[in-house]
Parts: C-alpha cells; sequence; structure tokens
C-alpha cells in the first residue's frame, strides 16, 4: 500500500492496527520538523537525533491514545516539547550552550534549523550580512528561558496559531500569548545594537 497518498488519520489508523510501514510513514512526514523544533531548543545536533527519537518512539507507545479529534501534529509536537523540556530541566547547563557545533550540521539540518533576515537573492554581501544577522537571532533565542524559546520557536518561526501553541506547550492562551509578548521584547533588547 502507497501510505504517501494517504491523510495522516488514514496512515494512524493503519499504524495503529500494527502496520510497520505506515508507521515509517508517519516518521518520514514528522522527522525532520520534529528535529528542527527540538534543535532549534538544544542546539546539539546528536542530542536532537536522541531527543527525536526519544519522541517517535513515546509516539508509537502512546499511538493508541492519540484522539483524532485533535490535529496529530499538534500531538506529536507536544510530545517532542515535552521530551525536549523535561531534558533540558535535567541537563539545564550542558544543553544552553550556545556554540552548538554547526560544522557537524548536514547542509539539511542546517536549512532546517537556520534563519534567514532578508532574500538570498541579494547581492553577496547583503547576503553575509543576513546569514550573521541569522546567527544573532538564533544566539539572542537560546538565551531565552525554555519556556519563552519553545513558544516564540512555536510562533514566529514553526508558525503555529496560539492555540496551538497552548495546546503543544499545555498551558493557557493568556499564558502564551505572555511568553510570545516578554520573549519578542526580550529579543529586542537583545539585538537593540543591531539597529544602530
Amino acid at each position: 500500500m502507497d501510505y504517501a497518498q494517504l491523510s495522516d488519520s488514514d496512515v494512524i489508523r493503519h499504524a495503529r492496527e500494527g502496520r510497520e510501514s505506515a508507521f515509517r510513514e508517519l516518521i518520514k512526514r514528522y522527522e525532520r520538523p520534529v528535529f528542527s523544533v527540538i534543535y532549534r531548543m538544544v542546539r546539539d545536533r546528536e542530542l536532537s537525533e536522541d531527543l527525536a527519537q526519544d519522541t517517535f518512539i513515546k509516539v508509537l507507545n502512546a499511538l493508541d491514545r492519540y484522539n483524532p479529534e485533535y490535529k496529530f501534529s499538534s500531538w506529536i509536537f507536544k510530545i517532542a516539547h515535552n521530551t525536549t523540556i523535561d531534558h533540558i530541566r535535567k541537563k539545564e547547563p550542558e544543553t544552553l550552550s550556545l556554540e552548538g557545533s554547526p560544522h557537524a550540521r548536514t547542509h539539511e539540518q542546517a536549512e532546517a534549523t537556520s534563519f534567514t533576515a532578508v532574500d538570498t537573492a541579494e547581492d553577496p554581501e547583503q547576503y553575509t550580512h543576513s546569514q550573521e544577522l541569522g546567527s544573532e537571532i538564533e544566539a539572542a533565542i537560546q538565551e531565552l528561558r525554555p519556556g519563552y524559546r519553545a513558544a516564540i520557536l512555536l510562533w514566529h518561526v514553526e508558525g503555529r496559531p496560539y492555540d496551538e501553541i497552548a495546546d503543544i506547550m499545555d498551558l493557557p492562551l493568556g499564558t502564551v500569548k505572555t511568553y510570545i509578548h516578554r520573549a519578542r521584547n526580550e529579543l529586542r533588547k537583545k539585538l537593540q545594537h543591531l539597529r544602530t
């Protein structure tokens, strides 16, 4: 069966019936976005891969408890978020390193986790400035406390709506809005030197 043509809900139904190929299709659909969200939180390629693997193991073990009334993407991102936050709380000093390992990333991983501040069709000097600006933004986001970091990444980078972020982070909608507002204010202060 070609699962690539099926909707998430149909693939999930087959995966719940124990069809391994259906679960592999879910991994194929979500491994890059899940890795991207986790990587932006911890900035470590190997750790992100481990946490993404943990996420998919949890998804497999809990698939029979997934409620199809909710978006599957929200559910899987919630598991990825909780897995990552649990790790950060246990190992805070280690995972907040701003150095990361950009040279160890593959092109696809770099692309999945990079910020582009301006159109890359600009001339080489502007493109270089854009890349430097993106790096400064990434570094500033890493300095945010984990809750603010998760909220701003889900909203600004992943493009998730407020209500979905509230579901993923298991927080009231008002708290999510506050987190994003405070994160934006902190980032504005951290990046103020770029305006001069």
